[in-house]
């Protein structure tokens, strides 16, 4: 490492000489070639330091240009190390990548301000900090393109390796395809330059097979599968893709259009499409990328925000049309953007709803959430103190897709509830039945009451049976629900009472099922068909079984006798 250190130490003396002198800046490239050749820009201290370089080369060249005696050799310099980081650094690879066109017909630089933020997202994810990324933008900012400039930098770094593309439908595969070859092939751009080692495969260019059929793209020796496959979910993936452990699953928009956000039921047939059909065909080790605009809380990226928000391995970016605090556009580019009065214009003509989630990235139901996840209550597992008495219901399910759904809570005498435990389970009563019986006698719980639909009145006499056996000593009782057109009119009645009362465990503090409960719970909708909804009728249970006074604490008084 003694070269990483005299080149730190050029770094540091021409910190505190003038930048601007061309020979300062000869000296800098000058280290950061030897130090590319020797070490290789894999090595991470490396990388930092060519990053400072790339910044310093990088503010200076317009002053270079217009202020110095030396602007041409500065000039053709700026574009050397460029060249030099393009295939290690995203961002040095679109400025190159865009050299030789005009500059009105530049992609990356006009827009600069603002997508240089999810480019140095991706260079993170590139370099292993994530393995999923999701990036969700307005329409027609530029998401995508900036995803498969990202893509076709993966295909010239390692073009042995497998990655897929996937949208929602088979014309949109199409379109990815073209504008991947259109970067890789077009002389308007400086792919072969870049990655000059793709030709020595004998091919008169770097693409050494191409499928029009099958949108497919290889740029590496022949293999079964190849370097980028673009396909719609619509289409085969089995057997026919394959993301190696070195590989992406890019996803782009697979929720359709608005019509689409709008049936819980689609939602979630693409979800299971999503998970079946693309995230299957990654091995162990690729990454994923997935970009779209957030229409609706059901959508895969969405869902996959809530389910994996703790982990640190995965990472989200929103970026709304208007910035949240100056109400000033975050798109108003140079060449084609979107000025801070096209957005307000817009806000004025579209429904709240509707804008929030197609231009601010908050994303809803159509029809409206019942449980919007901002206006519950959360706690972080500490436990009020006072008089509170243990109250638990059971929405019972026999298995078949339902859950068996048991929200356990303290009941105090202000009327707050907390949500300390749940059981959510779709196992069948083999399954179900010994964690009721479990968590009863856990928690001891001493009152508690069954949905009587559905045999729910023959799995509370089991449980009762259970609990007698061990000599616990708990009230069990079963009380028929409504029609299922009712169900959902209890639910929407008690809901006040849930969101004022309820107070449920933070994330972080949950367990997989307790998480897995709210999820459903966040997810119901007032008008359309909810696919599931266990979680909201044990809590409408819950909340009607406390109203009526099944479960109001005792409170000693004097006798007046």
């Amino acid at each position: 490492m003694d070269r990483l250190q005299k080149y730190k130490n050029v770094i540091g003396a021409v910190m505190k000489d003038d930048l601007r002198q061309y020979g300062n800046l000869l000296d800098l490239f000058q280290c950061l070639y030897d130090l590319k050749n020797e070490i290789g820009f894999k090595d991470r201290a490396v990388q930092k330091y060519a990053m400072k370089v790339s910044k310093y080369g990088h503010e200076m060249c317009d002053y270079m240009l217009t202020s110095s005696t030396d602007g041409a050799n500065f000039f053709e310099l700026y574009w050397h190390f460029l060249l030099l980081e393009a295939p290690y650094l995203f961002e040095s690879y679109m400025l190159y990548m865009e050299k030789n066109r005009n500059p009105e017909k530049r992609f990356f630089e006009p827009r600069r301000k603002t997508l240089q933020t999810p480019a140095n997202d991706l260079q993170r994810l590139e370099d292993g900090e994530w393995i999923y990324y999701g990036l969700s933008l307005p329409s027609r900012v530029g998401k995508s393109t900036l995803c498969i400039f990202f893509m076709s930098w993966i295909m010239g770094k390692r073009p042995g390796s497998h990655n897929a593309m996937g949208g929602h439908s088979g014309i949109l595969a199409k379109g990815f395809y073209e504008e991947l070859l259109n970067l890789i092939e077009t002389p308007e751009y400086t792919y072969a330059e870049i990655f000059p080692e793709l030709l020595s495969y004998g091919h008169k260019g770097v693409v050494q097979k191409k499928s029009a059929d099958q949108f497919t793209i290889n740029l590496g020796a022949p293999d079964r599968f190849s370097t980028m496959t673009c396909r719609g979910i619509d289409g085969t993936w089995t057997g026919a893709i394959d993301v190696s452990n070195d590989g992406y699953l890019y996803v782009d928009d697979i929720v359709r259009d608005r019509e689409h956000s709008l049936s819980p039921t689609r939602m979630e047939n693409t979800y299971q499409e999503y998970l079946n059909k693309m995230v299957d065909r990654m091995n162990d080790g690729a990454r994923q990328l997935n970009v779209g605009t957030l229409w609706s809380v059901l959508d895969p990226m969405e869902r996959t925000r809530i389910k994996y928000q703790d982990d640190p391995r995965y990472f989200f970016r929103r970026i709304p049309a208007l910035d949240e605090v100056t109400d000033e556009s975050n798109f108003d580019y140079e060449v084609n953007g979107f000025s801070t009065q096209y957005y307000r214009e817009m806000r004025d003509r579209l429904d709240n709803a509707e804008w929030m989630a197609k231009f601010m990235q908050k994303p809803y139901v159509r029809e409206g959430l019942v449980f919007p996840p901002d206006e519950l209550h959360y706690y972080n597992g500490v436990l009020p103190e006072g008089d509170y008495r243990i109250v638990s219901v059971v929405d019972v399910a026999w298995g078949g897709g339902d859950s068996t759904s048991m929200p356990i809570g303290r009941e105090y005498e202000s009327g707050d509830v907390y949500i300390f435990d749940w059981v959510f389970n779709r196992g069948a009563k083999e399954v179900t039945i010994p964690l009721v019986v479990g968590r009863i006698m856990a928690n001891e719980i001493r009152q508690i009451r069954f949905e009587a639909n559905n045999g729910g009145e023959l799995y509370c006499q089991y449980v009762d049976d259970r609990l007698r056996e061990k000599k616990y000593n708990c009230s069990c009782t079963y009380k028929k629900a409504p029609s299922r057109m009712a169900k959902m009119e209890k639910i929407i009645m008690y809901s006040g009472d849930i969101k004022r009362k309820f107070h449920f465990l933070a994330p972080g503090y949950r367990t997989a099922e307790y998480q897995a409960a709210m999820d459903e719970l966040c997810m119901t909708v007032m008008v359309g068909a909810n696919e599931h909804d266990d979680a909201a009728d044990s809590l409408a249970m819950f909340a009607e079984f406390v109203s009526n006074g099944a479960s109001k604490p005792a409170i000693v008084v004097n006798s007046p006798f």
